[in-house]
């Protein structure tokens, strides 16, 4: 016996006209039944992974950026250990923000509204040229009176078009426009990285949002992404994320920039206080990411009135030793973007 298959709603009206034995009818409907739930069920949008960061209501790069998933799991860099030692095993962890508006790099958020003004690079290869919408009054990290040669990071956030900029060096003109070592443009929603060989406002060439420890975050309860730290040598190299070296140092024994550290899974956070329980757990779930040359051990936040300096300074009981250093190096899936291989994270 042979059917012609024909439309559900044609083939059931036939059933119950009793054009067809009414098993085969139970079967057919059946399968319609089953092939409509599986058709409805390819339609839906898969299940949203965790979200990610998030400021002002726009994300810190998407939640499947490498900024922001875990690598409490990921295998060690055999060179885990040479780089501890290098960088110091018996040297302190150092919260580099506090309660002091100038300790710390401060986030400037802005709409729509703010006008456009020039800003000139010294390294204009290295920058995102045009003209930018950053306020004369936007927060210079040091301050103001921050001196010339120090970093002074401008970072500012449109929340009405999830964009970021960042400057480098920055400092206001009387015509209030800007001058700048070096400047980005990034979108938020987006995991584009830099071009291989571009530096930022950052010496690895990444942006220095979404690695700053913010005090919402802690109050909030969590923090849910990989944290930026420095070191006062780095190699000449940078492995992903990172796009850019500093450095003329080839002694593999250097870390390059972009390896990204965690605190070992066995260090006891038991003692110290809900805010920093919360910094370390960060630091073993997501850990930090080496982007710049510096201070040893040195993690960077924003300035904020509720940190409690003498409550952060605990951190130092936090030594080098305490970190190991992993190899992500199976998560690059495109030259030139942050996403993770969502194939890497399933085996």
């Amino acid at each position: 016996m042979v059917l012609r298959l024909i439309s559900p709603s044609r083939t059931l009206t036939q059933c119950n006209a009793t054009l067809i034995p009414k098993i085969i009818c139970a079967v057919l409907s059946l399968c319609f039944t089953s092939s409509h739930i599986s058709i409805a069920a390819a339609q839906q949008p898969a299940p949203t992974s965790r979200p990610g960061p998030q400021i002002a209501g726009c994300p810190v790069f998407p939640a499947d950026n490498v900024w922001n998933v875990p690598i409490d799991k990921l295998p060690l860099d055999h060179r885990s250990q040479v780089y501890v030692n290098t960088i110091g095993p018996e040297l302190h962890l150092h919260p580099n923000f506090g309660s002091d508006p100038n300790n710390g790099i401060p986030i400037t958020i802005i709409d729509h509204t703010v006008k456009h003004v020039r800003v000139t690079f010294e390294y204009r290869d290295d920058s995102d040229l045009g003209n930018y919408p950053i306020p004369p009054d936007a927060l210079i990290e040091g301050g103001p009176a921050a001196k010339a040669d120090d970093d002074r990071h401008v970072i500012v956030i449109d929340k009405d078009r999830c964009m970021l900029m960042e400057l480098y060096a920055a400092q206001l003109q009387s015509d209030n426009s800007w001058k700048a070592g070096s400047g980005i443009k990034m979108d938020l929603t987006g995991n584009a990285l830099r071009e291989a060989d571009k530096t930022s406002a950052d010496a690895a060439g990444l942006p220095i949002l979404p690695g700053l420890i913010r005090y919402d975050e802690v109050a909030a309860g969590e923090i849910r992404h990989a944290l930026r730290f420095t070191i006062p040598k780095s190699q000449r190299a940078y492995v992903w994320p990172a796009r850019h070296f500093a450095s003329h140092i080839t002694d593999t024994k250097y870390p390059p920039l972009g390896v990204r550290f965690r605190l070992r899974a066995d260090f006891d956070i038991s003692p110290y206080s809900k805010t920093n329980q919360i910094i370390l757990t960060a630091l073993k779930r997501y850990g930090m990411i080496l982007a710049d040359n510096g201070s040893p051990w040195f993690v960077i936040g924003t300035p904020d009135p509720r940190w409690s300096d003498m409550d952060l300074h605990e951190l130092h009981n936090v030594k080098g030793k305490d970190f190991e250093a992993v190899d992500e190096s199976d998560w690059q899936y495109l030259a030139n973007s942050g996403r993770v291989d969502p194939v890497s994270l399933k085996q």
